[in-house]
């Protein structure tokens, strides 16, 4: 009786071997651009340059410079609001550069479910 399924003699054909290889260089590939991220600064403004926001590549904010015009006592919601806005600017840079990186590769096989 003939066995259903699987490969002849249990042998995993050249195919899938270099697929596993080549899915092994990619996770290599993608932890060393993982960790080149965590070493990036991003910086983003708002209100004009009146505050600037700087955030590393592990998504904690490193430093916050505000122009004295941005600082008025009687307006304090704005200064929050430009600091909320430089904040998001400089996390969506990183967001964008980690996409980009990854799409590169991973050649576009990103929005597979289940994988990466």
């Amino acid at each position: 009786m003939a066995k259903r399924g699987g490969f002849p003699g249990g042998a995993m054909p050249g195919n899938m071997a270099n697929l596993m290889k080549q899915a092994q260089r990619m996770q290599r590939q993608m932890e060393e651009q993982a960790k080149e991220m965590e070493t990036k600064e991003f910086t983003a403004t708002a209100g004009g340059g009146a505050v600037e926001v700087t955030i590393s590549g592990k998504r904690e904010v490193l430093k916050v410079k505000l122009s004295e015009e941005a600082v008025d006592p009687d307006d304090i919601e704005t200064l929050e609001d430009l600091i909320v806005a430089a904040t998001n600017e400089a996390l969506r840079k990183i967001e964008e550069e980690s996409g980009a990186a990854m799409s590169k590769l991973t050649g576009g096989l990103g929005g597979m479910p289940g994988m990466f």
